[in-house]
């Protein structure tokens, strides 16, 4: 299925779109109407794609950037070097773009394929791989901690991580960098959603396979799941928890996988057991030091937040892990299907609320069926 591309002015596309993706079964009409009303506050450009019974059944892109948002796209081509054309190009499912935080999910379900493989427990101590945080008396901490934000490390916001690890070449680089850090508390103990664990569980891998993290996605996660473009940027230093760059038709794909249990088109990615393990909420009971507003009180797995059923610790009826710059993919179990709403934006006020408008909205087109 192609993605039709809706501009505001486009009204006799609007409805063709509606008459002709829209299938019979489904009433998606107040999903393109949401899209329509909120896309000049989600950045001006949108894309949202939806996946049930291993087909498209919604997909639309609206483009309807102001003037200021325009403006705003040109100074930040400028300063990327890159060209305003390349920078303001209409969304569709193809489009490539960083999507921030959403890369946890990518990056998790990477470390689980090893564990799958039965080279690393979720138990095993990163000590064991990287005897620097040994010596920094953080070796202890568990690659079940790494990937749930539960390792007592303090490695200060999103935000200051990201500029400590500039200049960094290397896993080995950032690794004594994480070494550095304090500690909140014990690990186990505490909740800190940072970039610091995923990037300790991605130079684990690497000492591990004797490869790069990019390699490993691409060999385990990318070409299973059709993934051609997604990477996780052009820097010597890849990071886990934030660089990756990806389109909406591939990182659905992705989703495609988890909701079927780790099998995407007939090719087992992740076993049964290792999509369960990471959607269980591993924050129950653990002291909150710091969660992004947007998350409001939803638990978190591996990689992922659990946004149904979050004070429990059981495989919830729905996941999500959405990102800086406002793209929300998620995966409802329950109603068997997933989603992703594709944007490029900064400012976070309000965005938990449309994201579970958003949600409702599905729900109930799929519901209705």
């Amino acid at each position: 299925m192609k993605i039709i591309i809706v501009k505001k002015s486009s009204i006799f596309l609007f409805f063709l779109f509606c008459c002709t993706i829209a299938s019979a079964q489904y009433n998606f009409k107040a999903i393109t109407k949401w899209q329509q009303e909120n896309t000049p506050t989600l950045g001006g450009r949108s894309t949202i794609l939806i996946l049930k019974d291993g087909k498209i059944v919604y997909a639309n892109a609206v483009n309807d950037m102001s003037k200021k948002q325009k403006m705003i796209g040109k100074f930040v081509a400028k300063r990327m070097g890159k060209e305003t054309d390349e920078v303001l190009q209409d969304f569709s499912e193809d489009n490539k773009i960083g999507i921030a935080s959403c890369s946890k999910w990518l990056s998790a379900a990477l470390v689980m394929t090893f564990v799958d493989e039965g080279n690393l427990k979720i138990t095993d101590t990163v000590g064991k791989f990287l005897p620097i945080l040994t010596v920094a008396g953080k070796g202890n901490i568990t690659i079940e901690q790494c990937l749930s934000h539960t390792t007592g490390i303090n490695g200060g916001s999103i935000k200051e991580s990201i500029k400590a690890f500039n200049g960094a070449e290397s896993m080995d680089d950032a690794i004594k960098i994480i070494a550095k850090y304090p500690l909140d508390s014990k690990p186990g103990e505490s909740f800190r959603y940072s970039n610091t664990g995923l990037q300790i569980a991605g130079a684990v891998i690497e000492k591990i396979s004797g490869k790069t993290f990019q390699t490993l996605f691409v060999e385990r996660i990318g070409k299973p799941c059709n993934m051609i473009v997604t990477d996780f940027g052009e820097k010597a230093l890849p990071v886990p928890a934030g660089s990756a760059r990806s389109t909406a038709k591939e990182y659905l794909q992705f989703l495609e996988m988890i909701l079927n249990k780790g099998v995407y088109n007939g090719k087992v990615v992740l076993k049964p057991a290792s999509v369960e393990m990471m959607q269980r909420n591993y924050t129950y009971g653990k002291q909150i030091m710091y969660s992004p507003t947007e998350a409001d009180s939803w638990g978190y797995g591996f990689g992922e937040w659990t946004i149904m059923d979050a004070t429990e610790n059981k495989v919830p009826d729905g996941v999500t892990s959405p990102g800086l710059f406002g793209t929300f993919p998620w995966i409802d179990n329950k109603l068997g299907y997933a989603a992703i709403l594709f944007t490029y934006y900064i400012k976070n006020e309000g965005r938990n609320e449309k994201y579970k408008e958003l949600k409702s909205l599905v729900d109930k087109a799929i519901q209705k069926n």
